[in-house]
């Protein structure tokens, strides 16, 4: 069994698509796990303001008929936010995907989603380093079942926290807490979702364009313009909070 110091939320969501900067969440399932072992399920859809593509739709099953009526995510957001206070976030590639974009839908309705001092479990990363496969596979190899209803948030974040259960028992090595699991799977260090800014020895760098590599605090420095460029373009709003993180600094240091 996973042993808790504090509470764990296993998040899944269906979007209109895989776009930080421009998708939204249709549905979010979040399955809220206690230090005791007990759970308790929040499980929404939301209406995009957006409308959903049928390639997408196709996927998860959901129509924008069946969204129209739902809350925004605007409506839900502090309903959310407090049912995730102190959780430690865990779900299935979302360290890639749910939890970006879940941070990107507060920061669209103008409230901050802090990761900091969470940490971040990703089950797909002790998957992929053990068994290289699909959540499908994951569930039909460690429980032994069909994943019925895949692909649906709630079906998939409730496979996902067998999944992560019966990985528990099937390599002792990971321990029985997430600080040991993340010992065995690493921590991404994290800047920005998006991965626009990586570390490098406890520096933020460029991992794209022109300056792929250089420091971020140097660039800005040298280069305002780039700033003034990044903030007007078309990146994530985490991306760009960050950006303002890093620029702050660096001009205070300038100073």
């Amino acid at each position: 069994m996973l042993q808790l110091t504090r509470p764990l939320a296993i998040i899944d969501l269906e979007t209109t698509g895989t776009n930080l900067s421009t998708d939204r969440i249709v549905e979010i399932a979040i399955i809220r796990v206690l230090p005791d072992g007990s759970t308790s399920v929040k499980h929404k859809l939301i209406n995009p303001e957006i409308s959903i593509p049928k390639s997408s739709s196709d996927i998860h099953g959901i129509t924008n008929e069946q969204v129209k009526d739902a809350q925004t995510f605007k409506q839900a957001a502090n309903e959310l936010k407090q049912f995730l206070d102190n959780c430690d976030l865990a779900g299935y590639n979302s360290n890639r995907f749910d939890i970006p974009l879940l941070v990107e839908e507060f920061l669209r309705v103008g409230m901050e989603f802090d990761t900091k001092g969470r940490k971040l479990l990703d089950v797909q990363r002790i998957f992929h380093m053990m068994e290289q496969r699909t959540l499908s596979a994951a569930y039909r190899f460690y429980c032994n079942k069909n994943l019925e209803g895949a692909h649906g948030a709630h079906a998939d974040a409730a496979a996902t926290w067998e999944v992560l259960e019966a990985q528990l028992v099937k390599y002792p090595q990971l321990g029985t807490n997430v600080e040991s699991i993340l010992k065995v799977t690493g921590e991404d260090e994290i800047v920005d979702f998006a991965r626009r800014f990586t570390m490098e020895n406890g520096i933020e760098v460029f991992n794209f364009g022109k300056h792929k590599g250089r420091s971020v605090a140097e660039v800005l420095k040298m280069e305002p313009q780039y700033y003034d460029w990044m903030m007007k373009g078309d990146f994530p709003l985490h991306t760009k909070q960050k950006l303002a993180e890093i620029f702050n600094r660096a001009m205070l240091k300038k100073g």
